[in-house]
């Protein structure tokens, strides 16, 4: 292990920013993770350019609220096996956070340095730090682990569940995982592509979660394979994380037509191609020679499109209504998309898909921004006899998710939203629901977001669980 530097409060000054990543050129061939790992030499010289500020605006900014300044003047000492369990108490997924945060718009954005020196490489120190202890032999201490009897059913092994998950068995509840598909992460394992995530990190966290102690049984759909009924008659509590998987339509004509593809499906199909797991309810769709359109700014969309393009895609345009400035994806992978030839079609409404029996092209106006709309955000406006035809072969529709609670879940006196949000507590028993038996986090009581932000909401739960058991 290599000696502590010595400590430098200007080291800001004479280390400069760095992140390196695969050129365009040679990443756009495969689906490996773009952005390269880095030695300790490497993270200890990104930590010490840490201010240490009195008051960590980047710890703030996290939704987890890391301990980032502390974990990174561990780090800078050469001390991976603490900086391992201090990350790993606050964020149940630190080396998956460190990979797909944006942050850009988070702890790196909120990073005093920003302002002109370059932010410290948060992310790619935080994932350095489980990679490396993990490697090494680290393991959690589990030792002051005390079984309290009491037992918790988890609906969805996505990032809300895990969190959920991590929280219960540390504190000696017993957490059994069901989820419907065959391996655990939801849209980490299956939604976000291998170039942002390698699939294997995922099933490292399920080994480590498994010794701590959490039980997955997969296969298994509440509601189909084992009832809620059993679930509430078995266990002390029930915690729902099953995302959202409803999917915006467009709501124009043609959208019926052959070569009209959904994004999520879209994306599943390919991971599950990519990792030789057979197509489930999500068919591989092959880009390759095709001219493709995504239409959507966010980060789904920009998964696409850089799907697309490692698949050979002839062509890949990415369609949005609004600018460049006020897409809602994180800049990080506009640029990488840029980078491997995407081209981006903004202040572009589609108003038509068009084709004879199927896809040919998508009928379009041009936009201005008008007014904000109630959440702020400027509307776009379509500018009269601006209409053009973009001539395509293949479509992905990316316009985002909407809560989609699964039926019989009313008739457990559990309260939606109007928008089919799972009404919870956001004060006292975080997290709980109007049946005080369930709770419920993630995307499926806040909408579509961030996974990091899903985290948050499964430990939430899961302390407000061991609360109401007096634990």
């Amino acid at each position: 292990m290599a000696a502590a530097k010595p400590d430098s409060n200007f080291q800001f000054l004479t280390s400069e920013r760095k992140l390196e990543k695969l050129p365009a050129s040679q990443r756009k061939g495969n689906f490996d993770e773009i952005y390269q790992p880095i030695d300790l030499e490497q993270a200890a010289d990104q930590a010490g350019r840490c201010l240490g500020c009195g008051n960590p605006y980047c710890e703030w900014e996290c939704p987890v609220h890391n301990f980032i300044p502390d974990w990174l003047k561990l780090v800078e000492e050469g001390r991976i096996f603490e900086a391992a369990e201090l990350s790993n108490r606050t964020n149940s997924l630190p080396e998956i956070c460190g990979r797909i945060c944006p942050q850009d718009r988070l702890c790196e954005g909120a990073c005093t340095l920003n302002d002109g020196l370059g932010a410290v490489t948060i992310g790619s120190v935080e994932k350095y730090i489980t990679d490396t202890a993990l490697s090494q032999g680290w393991r959690p201490d589990i030792s002051d682990i005390k079984p309290t009897g009491k037992r918790m059913a988890v609906i969805g092994a996505g990032p809300a569940g895990l969190g959920c998950a991590d929280i219960l068995v540390r504190n000696g509840v017993e957490a059994v995982v069901f989820d419907r598909y065959d391996e655990i992460g939801g849209l980490l394992m299956f939604g976000i592509p291998g170039f942002k995530l390698d699939k294997e990190v995922v099933k490292r966290r399920r080994e480590l979660l498994e010794y701590l102690g959490v039980e997955f049984r997969l296969n298994t759909e509440v509601g189909k394979d084992i009832s809620m009924e059993q679930l509430l008659e078995e266990f002390d509590g029930v915690f729902l994380g099953m995302g959202t998987y409803s999917f915006v339509q467009g709501n124009f004509p043609g959208e019926e037509l052959p070569g009209v593809n959904q994004a999520l499906p879209y994306l599943i199909g390919n991971i599950r191609e990519q990792l030789a797991m057979g197509a489930a309810d999500s068919p591989f769709i092959d880009m390759k020679g095709k001219r493709v359109l995504v239409l959507g700014g966010g980060d789904t969309a920009m998964d696409c499109n850089r799907t697309a393009i490692r698949q050979g895609a002839t062509s890949v345009s990415c369609v949005y209504r609004r600018d460049e400035d006020n897409m809602p994806g994180s800049r990080a992978e506009l640029v990488n998309a840029k980078e491997e030839g995407v081209e981006f079609l903004w202040n572009r409404q589609p108003i038509e898909i068009v084709g004879d029996g199927k896809v040919e092209g998508l009928k379009v106006a041009e936009t201005e921004l008008g007014p904000a709309d109630a959440n702020g955000r400027r509307s776009p406006q379509i500018i009269p006899g601006s209409e053009q035809i973009i001539p395509c072969d293949e479509i992905l529709v990316a316009f985002g998710f909407r809560p989609n609670a699964p039926e019989w879940l009313q008739k457990f006196g559990v309260e939606l939203h109007d928008n089919g949000r799972i009404k919870v507590q956001s004060h006292g028993a975080v997290g709980q629901t109007t049946n005080p038996k369930i709770y419920a986090g993630g995307d499926m009581s806040r909408g579509s977001d961030l996974v990091v932000t899903a985290v948050y909401d499964g430990r939430n739960a899961g302390y407000a669980f061991l609360n109401a058991m007096d634990l």
